[in-house]
C-alpha cells in the first residue's frame, strides 16, 4: 500500500457528476463531513458557475479537483492552469503528449497536475479501435513515466494497472484511481476496467474516485460513510 501521509477521509474523492451548481450545492450540504474531497468535471462547467461553486465548496473548507483534462496545444493548456492557481485547487487533469505535460507541470503552481493514462472506460477493443496497438498496461506504463519525467505529480490510472506502477515507478507518483464500484461491478454502466474500494488500495492507490455508487445511493451520506470506513480498515490492517 502507498506510504504516503495522506488523511485516510481525504483519500475518497466524490465525483460531483451532477446537472447544476444548485444541485452541487444540496449535495454538499447532504454528505456533510462524509466527503472532504470532490471532483467537478465536465458537466458542471457546462452548466455554468464553476468557478463560483468551486470558490463557495473551498470557502467550506472542501478539497477540490478539477477535471476539465486539458488538452490544446502547449502554450493553451499552461494558460488554463494557470488560472486555477491561488484559488484553493488541489488537483487539476491534463491529457497529451510530453509538450502538454511539460507545459502544464511548468505553469502549475500550487496545483498538482494529474496526467490521464487510459480512461476506465477503455478496453482492449478501445484501444484497437483507436489506433493503439500496444497493450493496455504496457501504455499506462508508458504513459506514467513520461508524466513523472515531465513534472507532473501523479497520474489517473485503474486500480488494476496501480500494482505495475508501484513495482516499476516510485511512490512519489501519486495514483488517483476511478471506476471504483464498492461491490460487484454489474455491465450497466461505462466502467470496464474496476476495482472495489479495498483492492484498489491493496493495489497501491493513494485516493479513489467515486461517483454513481454514492451519487445513485438511497441514502448518498451513509454510502459514503461505509466508503470512508472501508478505507479506515484498509489503513488500520496495513499499519498492524
Amino acid at each position: 500500500m502507498t506510504p504516503k501521509n495522506i488523511p485516510n477521509r481525504e483519500r475518497l474523492i466524490f465525483a460531483m457528476d451532477v446537472a447544476d451548481p444548485q444541485a452541487a450545492r444540496q449535495l454538499v450540504e447532504q454528505l456533510g463531513d462524509a466527503v472532504v474531497f470532490y471532483k467537478l468535471g465536465l458537466e458542471l462547467f457546462m452548466s455554468g458557475g464553476y468557478f463560483e461553486l468551486l470558490d463557495w465548496m473551498v470557502a467550506r473548507g472542501k478539497k477540490i479537483f478539477v477535471d476539465l483534462k486539458f488538452f490544446d496545444v502547449p502554450a493553451t493548456v499552461a494558460a488554463a492552469v494557470r488560472q486555477l492557481r491561488n484559488r484553493g485547487v488541489t488537483f487539476a487533469t491534463i491529457h497529451g503528449n510530453q509538450a502538454i505535460m511539460e507545459a502544464a507541470a511548468a505553469a502549475k503552481g500550487d496545483v498538482k497536475i494529474l496526467a490521464v493514462t487510459v480512461l476506465t472506460s477503455l478496453d482492449r477493443g478501445d484501444l484497437d479501435d483507436l489506433g493503439f496497438t500496444v497493450d493496455v498496461e504496457k501504455l499506462v506504463l508508458s504513459r506514467a513515466r513520461r508524466a513523472l519525467e515531465a513534472g507532473c505529480d501523479g497520474v489517473v490510472s485503474s486500480g488494476l494497472e496501480a500494482p505495475m506502477l508501484r513495482e516499476f515507478i516510485d511512490h512519489r507518483l501519486l495514483v488517483v484511481t476511478p471506476g471504483i464500484r464498492p461491490v460487484e461491478n454489474k455491465p450497466v454502466d461505462d466502467q470496464k476496467r474496476t476495482v472495489d474500494v479495498a483492492q484498489a488500495f491493496a493495489n497501491g492507490a493513494d485516493y479513489i474516485v467515486v461517483g454513481r455508487p454514492i451519487r445513485d445511493a438511497a441514502d448518498p451520506r451513509a454510502a459514503a460513510e461505509a466508503i470512508q470506513q472501508t478505507i479506515a480498515q484498509s489503513f488500520a490492517g496495513a499499519r498492524a
